[in-house]
């Protein structure tokens, strides 16, 4: 799958629906006769999204954890807290469960963020937040994270 693109704002109605945008769908369509699972990020108050192909991939990961080890089994109870098989619906609705929209303090305006090969579902207030500059230097953060990288055949250096 390649990586998503986007950043796109959508509401959810009272029923924990959100209509998913076009453009995200449009990059989803190979994906959503599959399934999706939904849950809770690790780090941040907002829901992930998976393409089931994607989930599958991290559980392989996840499985070869020695589960014998009490850490390795607490991380994997509480990675997979609340997960939720879900689907798109014809009308491009994705339903959020309500246990996960508590955790994600979701009430109305929404955000969908791309994270290379899931969605991040933010409550649009929080997501403002998460990336407010102010709080973090995202300068510094990118050095951190990307200066060693050296990649000459993606122009990366």
């Amino acid at each position: 799958m390649n990586a998503l693109i986007g950043t796109y704002e959508c509401k959810v109605d009272a029923k924990g629906r959100l209509l998913m945008p076009a453009p995200l769908k449009k990059q989803l369509a190979a994906v959503l006769q599959d399934g999706f699972v939904l849950k809770r990020s690790v780090f941040q108050p907002c829901l992930e999204l998976y393409p089931m192909a994607e989930w599958n991939l991290m559980m392989q990961k996840i499985n070869k954890l020695n589960k014998f080890v009490k850490k390795n089994n607490d991380f994997i109870r509480r990675f997979t807290a609340g997960v939720k098989v879900v689907e798109i619906d014809n009308l491009g609705r994705l339903l959020v469960p309500k246990d996960l929209t508590a955790f994600a303090q979701i009430s109305k305006d929404v955000v969908l963020s791309s994270a290379v090969h899931i969605v991040e579902i933010w409550d649009k207030d929080l997501y403002e937040k998460a990336i407010d500059d102010s709080v973090v230097d995202f300068a510094d953060l990118a050095e951190d994270v990307m200066g060693n990288v050296n990649d000459d055949d993606h122009g990366l250096s």
